[in-house]
């Protein structure tokens, strides 16, 4: 018997389908730790989650509040999500108030603060009187455990492709995710590596959230799970998450990804409309020409294709996009969201032929 996988509510207040609700818009796409049974924002209570985020009805209710959320169903989901990542990286009041309800409810709780909710004595000890669990995310293993890296990742067979992108909270990750399930599909052997919370809330097999890593074990931790997923799963393809980006100044975390995984390639992820960086508005967004040309001037690898977020873009818009920065950049470039997975899969099988399925000859 395999054991039924835990149930959970998002919670994600005021910022579902914003760029501060990524960890809930992400939870909501793809989850494999979790079930999804609704998300907590009563901005947009009444509304079908899947509509919000890509018009498509998925069947997970946006709900007011945690009391809606627990009457839904006779039994209390096993778990509460926190499902936001603000700029602070911090809780406010109302939110701790939320927290400790849940786990008065019996609920777990699932953190990927860089606030440990397992170290606040309050929560950890309501966890403790009701017998439930805090999982903090972003929490590093001890310091004694981290290593520093060493090339091991040279002998990984698998081609390693890295997502990255021209600012956070762009979608590299849901970009790795349908790439990802899109590859394994038609038989390529492919293992996501999470390098943030999400991804690890998600159920990456294999991960590390490398912001909360001291800089110095960022690219041994990274080279460590990149080798374990090649020893433990044996992939043809190890596509490494991507964070923030490397010509970003509030990130470092471009840098330790493209070291400590020395991919062979790299998607860029755009979007078009973006004005300015994200919590940044006096930074104005780069091209993806520089960021191209600083990623392979920064490390020896290649920019294969541009992948685009479409927030704020009509269809035509972003078709005259995609023609346009495919003309210019010389490289392809699709939407993972709405353009056919085989657009994102000929742009990395035009890059590794290699990986094409063989066509099956009938026997005479």
């Amino acid at each position: 018997m395999t054991r039924a996988v835990p149930t959970a509510i998002v919670y994600c207040e005021g910022n579902f389908g914003q760029i501060d609700g990524k960890t809930a818009n992400g939870l909501v796409r793809h989850s494999q730790a979790y079930r999804i049974v609704s998300v907590i924002d009563s901005r947009l209570a009444g509304c079908d989650s899947g509509q919000v985020l890509d018009t498509e009805s998925n069947g997970i209710p946006i709900v007011e509040d945690l009391e809606a959320a627990v009457a839904r169903d006779v039994q209390a989901p096993d778990t509460m999500i926190y499902g936001m990542a603000p700029s602070t990286e911090k809780m406010s009041p109302a939110d701790r108030q939320v927290v400790l309800k849940a786990i008065a409810l019996g609920m777990n709780v699932v953190s990927g603060l860089h606030e440990y909710l397992g170290d606040d004595p309050e929560i950890s000890a309501c966890a403790a009187s009701a017998n439930v669990t805090i999982r903090d995310i972003r929490k590093p293993r001890p310091i004694k455990d981290m290593r520093l890296f060493d090339g091991s990742v040279s002998e990984v067979n698998a081609i390693r492709i890295a997502v990255l992108g021209t600012d956070c909270a762009i979608g590299k990750r849901t970009t790795a995710t349908v790439l990802a399930k899109a590859l394994n599909a038609l038989g390529i052997k492919t293992v996501l590596v999470g390098t943030g919370q999400t991804g690890l809330m998600q159920g990456a097999q294999y991960g590390v959230a490398l912001d909360a890593v001291p800089p110095q074990f960022c690219c041994g931790e990274l080279e460590r799970v990149i080798v374990a997923a090649s020893r433990g799963d044996d992939p043809d393809v190890i596509l490494i998450e991507g964070q923030g980006a490397l010509s970003h100044p509030a990130f470092c975390t471009s840098a330790f990804i493209l070291r400590g995984s020395q991919p062979h390639a790299v998607i860029l992820q755009h979007a078009p409309k973006r004005a300015h960086r994200c919590d940044f508005p006096d930074m104005r967004m780069p091209e993806p020409k520089s960021e191209m040309t600083l990623i392979e001037a920064f490390s020896d690898t290649r920019v294969i294709g541009i992948t685009i977020n479409h927030e704020s873009m009509t269809d035509a818009e972003l078709g005259d996009a995609i023609d346009s920065l495919s003309r210019d950049l010389g490289v392809p470039v699709t939407d993972a969201l709405s353009r056919p997975e085989m657009h994102l899969l000929d742009m990395v099988l035009d890059a590794f032929p290699q990986l094409r399925p063989m066509p099956v000859v009938a026997a005479e």
